[in-house]
């Protein structure tokens, strides 16, 4: 029994670190994206994590409408659960997506917006047939009261520095953004800024939670292996009665 123990705690530490060294490439965002996005959003910027965009407001302000940022500065994530159609607009002011009261998501596919969206740094062909002036033609996508979308005005659009970054140890503002959108007939805009941050580390994270979990896997065995130890005597030194028994 208690040799089985031991072998089961060593398989645990075994497995443990095995997981453990899968942290890093998950914490990378080591998944594809959903909708018309291509390849991993961390790879179209070439592995660069110094770009943070952050949402400062939301108008009109309503109950239920709500926007993060996903990937750093890749792309927006916008929930509706207002009880009104919230409109997205796109480059040039035509409305690009909106989700229905009901859940319904939607999108214009005469939006240039449509299709510039597909690249981290949208390059794509736009057809003829879309343009700001085109009546809008719109496709279900999606029935979740949300939506998300690589948004060009939240991030930098070229794999060179900002040249507002003097110095890659401080941390810069890069611009200002802003998203136009409306809440039934209120419009108004998502806002936010885009930041340039320095390197805190060389180590990933999931390197250290990976060492914590062979640390606290090696702890238990030890802990076993000295529980066996004392339960047979062998820490104790005491004699035992009767005729010595063999070694196994």
């Amino acid at each position: 029994m208690q040799k089985n123990t031991i072998r089961r705690v060593l398989a645990c530490a075994a497995a443990t670190a095995a997981a453990a060294a899968l942290l890093p490439a998950a914490a990378q965002g080591e998944q594809s994206a959903p909708g018309h996005e291509t390849g991993n959003p961390i790879n179209d910027q070439g592995s660069n994590y110094h770009y943070r965009t952050y949402v400062r407001s939301i108008s009109p302000h309503f109950p239920g409408l709500s926007v993060e940022v996903l990937e750093f500065a890749d792309r927006l994530l916008l929930r509706n659960n207002t009880g009104k159609v919230v409109t997205v607009y796109g480059y040039e002011g035509e409305p690009y997506v909106r989700i229905q009261p009901g859940g319904t998501v939607e999108q214009n596919v005469n939006s240039p917006a449509y299709y510039l969206n597909t690249n981290f740094y949208g390059i794509a062909t736009v057809p003829a047939s879309a343009s700001a002036k085109a009546p809008a033609h719109w496709e279900t996508v999606d029935r979740a009261s949300q939506f998300e979308w690589h948004d060009h005005r939240i991030h930098w659009m070229s794999p060179a520095t900002p040249p507002a970054v003097h110095n890659p140890n401080v941390k810069t503002k890069i611009f200002a953004w802003s998203v136009p959108i409306a809440v039934g007939t209120q419009r108004g805009s998502i806002s936010g800024e885009l930041f340039w941050v320095p390197s805190t580390s060389s180590t990933p994270v999931g390197a250290y939670v990976a060492l914590a979990l062979i640390v606290a896997a090696s702890i238990l065995l030890v802990v076993v292996v000295r529980r066996r130890r004392a339960g047979s005597g062998g820490e104790s030194g005491d004699s035992q009665e009767g005729p010595p028994k063999e070694a196994w």
